[in-house]
């Protein structure tokens, strides 16, 4: 993961501040250590240290590895909990957070055992280059423009209408094909384990083209 700057850290307190003190509490309530969470985590405990006093502006799959590591979602990580359990999700309803240039908007409950989110995958940004390992199933629907999807040595093109499922211990990652970006539907099962958060380096993969 690419440090970011000073100024954009800054900008990111600004755009979530819930995320640091949310991380630290989560923490102590499980017990561990600095050293310990970042170990779960597969993070530096410079890195966690960076997220937790808000200096580093944490990534949408970073801010999804460290809901699993600590049994929780990302809206409820962003102090995003409503008041009463509410089975509907209307338009117009949890505004938009953005985590590194992404873009999401809540399509579930909270206190489930899958998270729901639309998303808005920008192009070009350094999220695309993370390649991810955990427990669960993944599912998305692509709702507008063209998605890149890497699934172990293979990439596959989606179009609007196009959707993957897809075992999240395959090596993964998502990228926008297009300069307009994408726009997605993303389903994850929430699962807390040793391996939530594990982020691999670049691959070599091979195209194919996923169309009928």
């Amino acid at each position: 993961m690419t440090p970011g700057s000073d100024e954009d850290a800054g900008a990111a307190a600004d755009e979530l501040p819930t995320v640091a003190p949310q991380l630290r509490d989560l923490r102590r309530r499980a017990g561990l250590t600095l050293e310990a969470a970042a170990t779960r985590a597969r993070l530096s405990p410079a890195h966690l240290s960076r997220l937790e006093t808000g200096r580093r502006q944490p990534s949408l799959p970073l801010l999804l590895g460290l809901a699993r590591t600590y049994g929780t979602t990302v809206s409820e990580l962003l102090g995003e909990t409503p008041a009463v359990a509410d089975p509907i999700v209307r338009a117009g309803g949890p505004g938009a957070r953005e985590a590194d240039g992404w873009t999401y908007w809540q399509a579930g409950g909270s206190g489930r055992g899958m998270q729901a989110l639309r998303v808005h995958v920008p192009h070009g940004r350094s999220q695309g280059e993370l390649v991810r390992v955990h427990p669960g199933e993944e599912w998305l629907y692509v709702l507008k423009g063209r998605l890149r999807l890497h699934l172990g040595e293979a990439e596959h093109l989606l179009e609007p209408g196009d959707s993957a499922h897809f075992e999240s211990l395959t090596p993964h990652r998502i990228g926008a094909a297009a300069a307009q970006g994408a726009d997605l539907l993303f389903v994850h099962t929430l699962l807390q384990s040793s391996l939530a958060g594990l982020c691999l380096g670049g691959s070599t993969t091979t195209t194919h083209q996923h169309r009928p």
